[in-house]
């Protein structure tokens, strides 16, 4: 027996958004999100762009992909390596696999900043709720991002939106653990 959940599927992303209790603008099309990503730099994960599809939740919270200001959205896409950067300058933080930290503040940040340009960009969901901008693939965690406190708020997309709107609990790890994000998940351990 399978303990894989079937795919997404707009219908899904339609019944969740119902759950949201905020105002659901018209999904965003192939061709829509296709550029969304040129025009950030980054790719959507299969589930997220299912989610989109299906409708764009606005508010405060939510990032408008279709409307949004750019600079706001560019902020909110930098938020996780800019919180990495910061505890880095702050509160001492280095990873032993970046080798030793350099005395000079600025070039601890000149080399981190090379490390976390080739970690997978996190793209928000809502809030300070990201997944892992992955193309194709489904299933990553969403992760609450805050600098390098960063917690699991649901083990994939649906039951993140079920958990966090939907007043399900968040329930049990999947069997084998929840899906590692490279970089990212290190801080969850």
């Amino acid at each position: 027996m399978s303990t894989v959940e079937p795919a997404f599927t707009l219908e899904e992303a339609h019944d969740l958004q119902a759950s949201l209790a905020e105002p659901v603008r018209p999904g965003l099309s192939e061709a829509e999100l296709d550029d969304v990503e040129a025009r950030f730099g980054f790719r959507f994960a299969a589930d997220h762009r299912t989610f989109l599809s299906a409708g764009v939740p606005i508010g405060d919270r939510w990032p408008d992909w279709r409307c949004g200001n750019p600079e706001q959205l560019r902020k909110r896409l930098d938020w996780p390596v800019d919180g990495v950067l910061y505890d880095i300058e702050h509160n001492g933080c280095w990873l032993p696999d970046w080798g030793m930290r350099p005395l000079d503040l600025a070039d601890a940040l000149a080399r981190a900043r090379e490390h976390l340009a080739r970690v997978p960009q996190l793209v928000p969901v809502c809030g300070h709720r990201y997944l892992p901008g992955i193309a194709g693939s489904s299933g990553y965690p969403v992760l609450s991002v805050y600098q390098t406190d960063i917690v699991y708020y649901g083990y994939d997309l649906r039951g993140y939106l079920r958990h966090d709107f939907g007043g399900e609990p968040l329930g049990p790890p999947p069997p084998g653990g929840p899906r590692q994000v490279e970089f990212w998940s290190r801080f969850v351990e």
